[in-house]
């Protein structure tokens, strides 16, 4: 598949999660990737400070939340304004394949990469055939 086969949304979808948040809330695009020994989550949540994620994993669910900071500033005048400012919010159904002690995050350049490691029982292993 080629670049120009890719089909991708021209503007992100404004989902209500919570009837107790005001404002916009925002549904990220993620990729999620699958390795022998792990999957790994990509969120893209531009706008978010590290300190403003908000990572949990409770009960087989891994939820996200991204605070954006308020964009507006005394003595700027907008000419355009085409990105709009609201939280990112996201929720998945997390397998028992999946090692919860050990999920890690990593952010840069607006992009989450959440880790997932599988458990050592849910990792493919080569079998040896023994005989006489």
């Amino acid at each position: 598949m080629t670049t120009q086969e890719i089909d991708k949304p021209e503007h992100a979808e404004v989902v209500r999660t919570e009837q107790t948040r005001e404002g916009r809330c925002y549904r990220p695009n993620v990729d999620i990737v699958e390795t022998a020994n792990e999957l790994t989550l990509y969120a893209d949540i531009p706008g978010v400070a590290r300190d403003g994620i908000d990572i949990n994993f409770e009960n087989g669910m891994l939820t996200i939340h991204g605070r954006v900071a308020d964009r507006e500033r005394e003595g700027v005048n907008v000419l355009l304004h085409e990105y709009g400012v609201g939280d990112f919010h996201r929720h998945f159904q997390v397998s028992e394949r999946i090692d919860a002690t050990k999920i890690t995050a990593d952010y840069a350049n607006g992009v989450l990469a959440l880790r997932l490691p599988k458990v050592e029982a849910a990792k493919p292993r080569k079998i040896i055939v023994h005989g006489r």
